[in-house]
């Protein structure tokens, strides 16, 4: 099931983008989500900046006197960045590995600070506010407060690395719009019942919904074969064996288009066939037990949604 948003995290997000319009940008980029989360900090007590103790007023000041403007803004013209959308996943990912039922406003500060190769994440780093000092400070918090209430609260452990995939290189950092054809607004995307699997790899379903498939010609025996066992109750599943190019996959794309187009046995309707990029699982593994901790966030996500079929 998709997280639920806290009222503070909404907040924070809805005044990214009237920060945008405030200094005059046409982008939400990942300078304006934590100009409004500080925004948010000055109404909420609770707020992560607050418990932090952070120099808010520096680190406004810092921000807006690189990018303000003098320029008027149309707000229906304002576009979003890849990172910022990049960053609204990471919110959604960190929850899911602190085992929290909803996302608020400190798993935005830690998507923020994750996306280090931004304006944002720089000015919070002269501040002495990193992604892992926070994430300790964040777990620490949580312990205590459940110590104090003795209930309610999920004891979480502290995690030293997330599964949130490689920085993106800069140039896909390039604006979409904030209403039209690619982007919704920055508080409804992301919600999915599967973000890591989206993140790690690619709904071959969806590409064969969407006519991005070539026709797989001469494969209707492995095709069928596959669809027999992906059928069963059990011993099912199928195993692929061939050199590099023979078209092993070629054959699941196969299996995603007669999904699609309901030509499979009826246990196979609505299947959704993700192939996984084991390179990007491995990309940016830099400290020890961040692979598992990927690898074990999207077996929790297959456990929860039985119509995946992996590749």
């Amino acid at each position: 099931m998709p997280l639920e948003y806290t009222n503070s995290l909404n907040n924070s997000l809805k005044y990214s983008w009237q920060e945008a319009e405030r200094l005059g940008n046409n982008y939400v980029g990942p300078e304006h989500l934590l100009l409004g989360l500080i925004r948010e900090s000055h109404s909420n007590k609770d707020n992560i900046l607050n418990k932090l103790q952070a120099k808010t007023d520096t680190i406004k000041e810092n921000i807006e006197a690189q990018i303000r403007t003098e320029e008027r803004v149309d707000a229906t013209e304002i576009t979003l960045l890849k990172s910022t959308e990049k960053i609204q996943r990471f919110i959604e990912l960190e929850a899911r590995v602190m085992s929290d039922d909803k996302a608020d406003d400190y798993h935005l500060l830690l998507a923020i600070l994750k996306e280090n190769n931004s304006l944002a994440s720089d000015v919070l780093e002269k501040e002495d506010i990193v992604y892992m000092g926070a994430r300790y400070f964040i777990n620490q918090e949580k312990e205590r407060q459940t110590f104090e209430q003795g209930a309610g609260l999920k004891k979480v452990k502290v995690v030293k690395n997330s599964v949130l995939p490689p920085e993106e290189d800069e140039e896909d950092d390039a604006p979409t719009s904030k209403s039209g054809k690619t982007t919704e607004k920055t508080t409804t995307k992301g919600k999915s019942d599967t973000p890591v699997l989206d993140t790690f790899g690619t709904d071959i379903t969806k590409s064969a919904s969407e006519n991005k498939l070539d026709p797989i010609v001469g494969r209707d025996k492995e095709i069928e074969r596959l669809a027999q066992i992906l059928s069963r109750r059990k011993k099912n599943n199928p195993v692929l064996i061939g050199e590099p190019g023979v078209g092993k996959s070629a054959i699941v794309e196969g299996l995603a288009l007669r999904i699609v187009q309901k030509k499979v046995s009826r246990i196979l309707f609505d299947k959704r066939v993700i192939s996984l990029d084991m390179a990007s699982i491995v990309a940016g593994t830099k400290y020890r037990g961040q692979f598992e901790e990927r690898i074990k966030a999207m077996l929790n996500e297959l456990k929860n949604n039985k119509n995946v079929i992996l590749f």
